[in-house]
């Protein structure tokens, strides 16, 4: 008899335990994703969410303030993340406030978080819209680094490549470094190229000059031939006039 009362203490002791435990983590849970107090809703909308899920935390200035509470798919390229926060922090979050997703810490969980807008003293309402921004992620920085890589060894293949060049002596870099005649040859066509160049440069002087000469009198020539024929179909051309034309 008296052990099956010392069995029937322990069983009570040991639900009641139990109920108190689980009373303690539906407390702290519910503490923890604001189930208990007042709350307020705000909604934002991300093309990604890089794995930021319902329950991560939302942070303000470094503070948890509030919970995601729904993440749903608007479309194919659009998702719709809606937070609650508490109701006491709604005083400091204005309508120009930006939300963004991050780590917390280098390979932590995600979590959202706003940040305070520099302008706007206009306090946001219950399930306002809010601006996302996307902020660099580690895929984002791997996939940098991988770019890095890649063309660093490019540059080195190519450094070789131009070394095996180098050390080929029937190759033309190789004979304008090392082959002086090669390279004398080379210094005379530039400088031919170039004397051309200025004699060009002077013909075309000339040919200009020539044209204004010609543009110049052009006007008196043309004068004198108008003249010249008008006298004719009047019949009292001046034989002065004609001679000259003439000449």
């Amino acid at each position: 008899m008296n052990n099956e009362s010392s069995n029937n203490w322990k069983l009570g002791i040991f639900v009641t335990v139990g109920i108190l435990l689980f009373i303690t983590t539906i407390y702290f849970i519910g503490v923890n994703r604001n189930l208990f107090g007042s709350n307020f809703a705000l909604r934002s909308e991300f093309k990604n969410v890089s794995g930021l899920k319902q329950g991560s935390n939302v942070r303000l200035s470094g503070i948890n303030i509030g919970t995601v509470s729904k993440i749903n798919f608007i479309s194919d390229s659009l998702v719709l993340v809606k937070i609650l926060i508490r109701k006491d922090v709604q005083k400091y979050i204005k309508t120009d406030a930006v939300a963004s997703i991050a780590s917390d810490g280098l390979m932590g969980d995600k979590i959202l978080i706003i940040t305070p807008g520099p302008q706007s003293n206009t306090i946001v309402k219950d399930n306002d819209f809010i601006t996302s921004y996307k902020t660099i992620e580690i895929d984002d920085i791997l996939s940098s680094v991988k770019q890095s890589t890649d063309n660093a060894k490019t540059i080195t293949n190519e450094l070789v490549e131009f070394s095996g060049k180098m050390n080929n002596k029937n190759s033309l870099l190789t004979k304008i470094m090392t082959n002086k005649d090669f390279a004398s040859r080379i210094d005379k066509t530039i400088e031919n190229l170039q004397l051309s160049s200025r004699e060009l440069a002077k013909f075309t002087s000339f040919m200009n000059n020539k044209m204004d000469l010609h543009q110049k009198y052009l006007p008196i020539r043309n004068g004198q031939i108008i003249l010249k024929a008008a006298f004719l179909i009047c019949g009292t051309a001046p034989k002065k006039l004609i001679g000259l034309q003439q000449n």
